[in-house]
């Protein structure tokens, strides 16, 4: 009866945590989608940016190559939760192999984090995390994270020149991801020579009423903010996807478990009643045996 007893509380333990997993299984399926819904949504902003620098630098394109001086800060985001995979792990090993072979890297780079699990792993890798954040929890506070990083990069930026470096996971199909590194700031010049070269896509062309000196500045900040936002709701939404992979992964070995829990629970109780059986039996051919003499 112990044994029998035992089996019962492993299989109810089993069947708890197969619901845990479950509901988890179902909030990662619908974070997944808001968070790609919100980065689908940046589509159009983005290309207004994108059209909107493309007008300022058709009456002033940029005069030559400028090389990268100055620190190197690298933000990167991780996750606040576990039971993810190796979402963080990789993301690190990525940045550690991204910044080993950077060529415009001077020194160590500064290394800010946004996310509980990755920061253990940032500062074992590379030492010190100079600025933290917490993640957003949903689509609506991803703005104030945002700003927030703006802010902070703002006030290192006025102390000496530094470049913004972004390494993010972002979700792929069939609940995968993949690693991904943004140059934020200095803005890639390759990048913004080829939007100086294209063609209109108007018969009317542009024209910019605000002197350079205040519109390309202001349309640089937009776009560090669409590539921000875009780069968490990408990283939140690959964090489900792994998350979602993982509790997929624990939903098949929990079935599995449970399956081999009642067959051990069945044939078990088999062996008992069948003792049972026997004992009762015995007992009966005994007394039966008494009352014949």
């Amino acid at each position: 009866m112990p044994a029998l007893q035992e089996l019962q509380r492993k299989i109810k333990s089993a069947s708890d945590l197969y619901m845990v997993v479950r509901t988890m299984k179902a909030l990662a399926a619908v974070s997944i989608r808001q968070y790609e819904d919100a980065v689908h949504a940046l589509d159009g902003y983005y290309a207004a940016v994108e059209l909107g620098l493309r007008a300022v630098l058709r009456d002033r394109p940029l005069a030559g190559r400028n090389r990268p001086s100055g620190d190197t800060v690298a933000l990167i985001l991780g996750s606040d939760q576990g039971m993810a995979g190796r979402f963080n792990d990789v993301m690190v090993e990525y940045a550690a192999d991204w910044l080993q072979r950077d060529t415009d890297i001077k020194g160590a780079a500064e290394c800010w984090v946004a996310g509980e699990k990755v920061a253990g792993l940032v500062e074992e890798r590379f030492g010190e995390v100079r600025e933290f954040f917490a993640l957003p929890t949903s689509v609506q506070t991803i703005t104030a994270t945002v700003q927030e990083v703006l802010v902070r990069f703002e006030r290192r930026r006025s102390r000496s020149e530094c470049r913004l470096l972004l390494f993010h996971n972002k979700p792929l199909a069939a609940a995968a991801y993949e690693q991904q590194c943004v140059l934020l700031l200095p803005p890639d010049e390759r990048w913004l020579r080829d939007m100086a070269v294209q063609k209109w896509p108007g018969r009317c062309l542009p024209m910019v009423a605000a002197p350079w000196e205040q519109s390309f500045p202001a349309f640089i900040g937009e776009y560090l903010f669409v590539t921000l936002f875009r780069g968490f709701a990408t990283s939140l939404a690959a964090e489900n996807a792994a998350r979602l992979a993982a509790m997929q992964r624990a939903e098949k070995n929990i079935e599995e478990l449970q399956a081999d829990l009642q067959s051990r629970y069945h044939a078990l109780r088999q062996t008992v009643i069948t003792e049972e059986l026997f004992d009762i039996i015995s007992g009966f051919e005994a007394l039966g045996g008494n009352q014949g003499k």
